[in-house]
């Protein structure tokens, strides 16, 4: 992958002639030149680095072109970094910055000359693709492999031989793929199957394909396999052959000639007015779709199009074409996933020994329910001595290298990375950087985006901002299937993801192998000569203390010692970019190094114990996120205003003492209108002698998307709506008072930002602010404290977007009623804290979407709200710090008239506050279960309160 760091470099080339190169005339020509040489160079590379795997040649100038890349990168940022040197103030400062600048003449001649010696390499090796070119023009774009083993053989295709012996966990999915398919209208539909590969969704298929239902139902059943590969005339050839044998009619004579709109012509021609099943599978991309979909007709014969595809935009584009169904594909359950492998790893017993147990689910365990490395691995384990458990165990320990080096394994590789070869560039960089991650753990939304903005990744797009176009990666990578979500927001967005651990292991082989990152942990010590970005999972060996880590971008520590933070810290990082030390543990002192590297762009000491940020941060310019959540820093001082690259200003922590869930921000510092590029900023309190002017300054930070305030007071509150108003990108805002009755003035905010959907405010309200109930985008809104006069239902229930809302002891309830067709798309409630509450009513017809409902410290509530039955879309119900009566009825007497209502429900959960945490008993129902006497009951302990977790 040598096409990112080529355009990577491009655009520093082009940044160093706009700024830089004025002052060394002599060389301006040589670089433009260079720029040119690479720009025709790249569009090459797309071609070079599909042949990578095939062609010795071709990889080892793919790796010339990146490391030269990587050279010349450093030296430009290296010449970069000569002009950013702070001498201070006074005499001694204008006497050092007068010999600075003399060692700095000499020190950018040097990196001129260096500049001009890379450039020449890099030009030479360039110049080789000239070659290459007439080579693959020669041989007819063919490249033989070098490989003594000749190309790998897709074994994809024995998913379409499998014995049912094979199969595990395939009957419920398979059964309602037929029912799809076999139900439903008259009119032609498509059911799409989609999941990462080596799901078996071919497998799956293949299954529903065979069954006698099925071939009993469709008079025409096609099967064709795509690949990345595929040229449509030849798939459309091959569709059109297959369905003229099973008419018994011959092939039309011009069809090795005939283009494409011919050939689905007659392919219609064939199908009209006949039942037919036509099976894509493996589709990648949508223009594949698009290519052979006006071949099936629509005549109300109950016709169906089924695809497989590892991308949901296939499957969304199919389905907004043709109407249907989409079916995720889902890894096997732990019981189905122990089944297969016993099955496949002792064919004799299908019984896994006692003594090799424990070691085969932690082998398992890495497949993460995906049955080709299921499979796989089995097979080469099943050849194994039972009794060396040694063996077993070196597997085990070394599986990663075990799949790389076994070629029984290597398709699991290979199939893998298919998606990862599919990648535009710009989306490899991002796929390569999740290596740097703990494996196992989720990774949050937000910290990734940031990242690969501070990373360089994220090309500029106009009207958009770059974490706007980092999301769109993100998206990107999901609709791939190469990261999976693992929580979302009530409103519905990705809140945190993970890469699945085979996955992963390609990214950290890819990684290592194009020296793109390194990664330090339990069975890699070691990490090699040429590293850019280096993740440490374990202590910092002694024995590295002498390596290079001068050409060093990005450094992550995770689950390490403060010691080994310092010994790496102690290295040469002028050129580190992003430095990232979150959960250090006993970290409590912000490191003096990290003021000296003037190239930092991401700085996070989230969730350590640092208590203070140093005056010296303003030499960090270029530092675009400080994420210091989760730490015990108060105070930011003044020189945090010369940081004015910040687009990220986390400070803020939280503390949960039973019912009582406190937030602690900072004390901002004068001028912070001036960072005029903060998109978000949290918390800040504003109760200092100096808050009105603080109030007024935010007005200026024009590009917020987040403003978070703490401790408002009331004759503030005017100062604030002005500048809310003219915050037109917000799209969150957080309001705390500074007392718990001390009235929060929000009234006059004439003009609220448009983009506004989530709005938190906590404090006493004389009345709803006027602007809430009109603000359409709302979805999100928490009141907490409010103590309103007037019910604030009757203004909120028309709002068409308000999908979750939280009310803490906002009006004096005693009957909360819910009147028919309110809150239309409202899906979650917290209720918290109304002690005069004595019942709750929801007519016929309200909240259509409702899925959660939360009631806790209600005291006087004794009956489930009535008309609840009418919920039927309510998945789960919670009850904390209730009345005794309501309890029992839910937790004894399943015949009573409260218990019959909230049958239909199918998580139940009820529980009170005990020695600092949640005491939680629950009733799970599903399917057929939920309304019976049948039910499960089980604890849990959680800190936070339900209500605001």
């Amino acid at each position: 992958m040598a096409e990112g760091p080529v355009t990577f470099l491009l655009n520093k080339l082009s940044s160093f002639l706009d700024s830089e190169i004025h002052i060394f005339r002599n060389v301006q020509e040589e670089v433009i030149d260079l720029r040119d040489e690479l720009a025709r160079t790249k569009a090459f590379l797309r071609t070079a680095d599909s042949l990578v795997e095939s062609n010795e040649q071709v990889q080892v100038w793919v790796e010339q072109i990146r490391d030269l890349a990587y050279q010349m990168e450093d030296v430009l940022d290296e010449f970069k970094l000569l002009s950013v040197e702070d001498h201070g103030d006074g005499l001694h400062g204008i006497l050092c910055k007068f010999g600075g600048n003399i060692r700095n003449l000499k020190a950018r001649y040097r990196a001129i000359n260096d500049l001009q010696r890379v450039s020449s390499r890099l030009k030479s090796v360039c110049e080789g693709h000239k070659r290459l070119r007439q080579k693959f023009r020669r041989a007819g774009q063919h490249v033989q492999s070098n490989d003594g083993d000749g190309p790998w053989q897709d074994h994809r295709s024995d998913a379409l031989l499998l014995d049912k012996t094979d199969l595990v966990g395939i009957e419920e999915p398979k059964r309602l793929l037929v029912q799809h398919l076999i139900e439903g209208p008259a009119k032609r539909e498509v059911i799409s199957v989609v999941g990462m590969g080596g799901l078996g969704k071919t497998t799956l298929v293949k299954q529903v394909y065979d069954h006698p239902a099925i071939k009993k139902h469709f008079a025409i059943r096609v099967w064709v396999t795509f690949s990345t590969s595929s040229k449509t005339e030849e798939l459309l050839k091959e569709m059109l052959q297959k369905i003229a044998h099973q008419i018994r009619k011959p092939a039309p004579k011009r069809v090795d000639t005939s283009n494409s709109d011919w050939l689905k012509m007659m392919i219609k021609g064939c199908l009209l007015n006949r039942r037919y099943l036509i099976i894509l599978d493996d589709v990648w991309h949508v223009n594949k779709w698009d290519a052979v979909k006006y071949a099936f007709p629509n005549d109300g014969c109950g016709s169906r199009v089924m695809l497989t595809t590892r991308k949901a935009d296939v499957a969304s584009a199919s389905l907004a074409d043709f109407g249907g169904k989409r079916y995720d594909s889902k890894p096997l359950a732990d019981e189905e996933s122990w089944k297969l492998f016993c099955r496949k790893t002792f064919p004799g017993n299908n019984t896994c020994p006692s003594n090799l147990e424990e070691t085969c689910k932690t082998i398992l365990s890495k497949c993460e329910g995906l049955p080709l490395p299921i499979v796989a691995i089995s097979g080469v384990l099943a050849s194994k001595d039972m009794r060396r458990i040694d063996e077993w165990d070196l597997v085990r320990r070394t599986l990663r290298a075990e799949i790389d080096g076994n070629d029984r394994l290597k398709k699991i590789n290979k199939v893998l990375s298919l998606s990862f070869n599919d990648l535009p560039y710009y989306l490899k960089s991002c796929f390569l950087h999740l290596s740097v991650f703990p494996e196992g753990h989720g990774i949050e939304r937000m910290r990734l985006i940031r990242l690969w903005v501070a990373e360089g990744f994220v090309e500029t797009k106009e009207g958009r901002t770059l974490e706007e176009v980092a999301e769109g990666y993100l998206k990107e990578l999901l609709n791939r299937s190469l990261l999976q979500v693992t929580d979302t927001t009530s409103d519905g967005r990705v809140k945190e993801c993970r890469i699945h651990h085979l996955l992963q292991q390609i990214a950290i082989q890819k990684s290592k192998d194009q020296h793109f990152a390194a990664r330090v942990d339990e069975q890699n010590a070691s990490w090699p000569d040429k590293v850019r970005r280096l993740s440490i999972h374990n202590r910092f060996q002694s024995s590295h203390k002498d390596r290079s880590l001068s050409q060093l971008r990005s450094l992550f520590m995770s689950g390490v010692e403060k010691s080994s933070v310092k010994a790496a810290l102690l290295c040469v990082l002028k050129l580190l970019a992003v430095l990232d030390l979150q959960a250090v543990p006993n970290l409590r002192k912000f490191p003096v190094q990290v003021v000296e590297m003037y190239s930092l762009r991401y700085l996070s000491f989230r969730y350590t114990e640092v208590e203070t940020v140093p005056s010296s941060i303003g030499k960090l310019q270029n530092l675009e996120t400080l994420d210091l959540k989760h730490t015990y820093v108060t105070d930011l001082p003044i020189e945090i205003m010369k940081l004015q690259r910040l687009r990220h200003l986390l400070v803020y922590r939280y503390e949960t003492i039973s019912y009582s869930h406190s937030k602690y921000g900072f004390r901002t510092p004068a001028d912070i209108g001036s960072l005029q590029y903060l998109q978000k900023l949290c918390y800040i309190e504003a109760d200092d002698e100096r808050s009105h002017a603080l109030m007024e300054d935010i007005g200026k930070l024009t590009q917020l998307r987040r403003l978070c305030i703490l401790k408002l007071k009331k004759e503030d509150g005017a100062a604030l709506c002005s500048s809310i108003a003219k915050l037109t990108n917000l799209v969150a805002l957080s309001v705390s008072s500074l007392e718990d009755d001390e009235v929060l003035d929000l009234q006059d905010l004439s003009s609220p930002p448009p983009l506004l959907q989530r709005i938190y405010l906590k404090g006493r309200l004389l009345a709803i602010p006027h602007w809430i109930p009109t603000l359409e985008s709302i979805v999100t809104l928490h009141l907490r404290l409010c103590c309103l006069k007037d019910d604030p239902l009757l203004s909120l229930q028309n709002l068409p977007n308000l999908v979750h809302v939280e009310l803490e002891k906002v009006y004096n309830w005693k009957i909360l009623h819910f009147s028919a067709k309110g809150f239309k798309k409202l899906r979650r409630l917290g209720l918290d804290n109304f002690q005069e509450l004595r019942g709750i009513e929801v007519e016929e017809g309200a909240l259509p979407s409702f899925v959660k409902l939360i009631i806790q410290r209600c005291k006087l509530l004794q009956n489930v709200p009535s008309g609840i039955e009418y919920l039927t879309k309510l998945k789960v119900l919670e009850f904390f710090d209730v009345h005794d009566e309501l309890v029992r009825k839910l937790e004894h007497d399943d015949q009573s008239e409260d218990y019959r209502k909230v049958a239909h429900i199918p998580e139940l959960r009820y529980g009170s506050w005990t020695d600092g945490g949640w005491d939680v008993k629950s009733v799970q129902r599903t399917g057929e279960e939920a309304g019976s006497s049948h039910s499960g009951n089980g604890r849990s302990r959680s800190e936070l309160p339900p209500c605001w977790k």
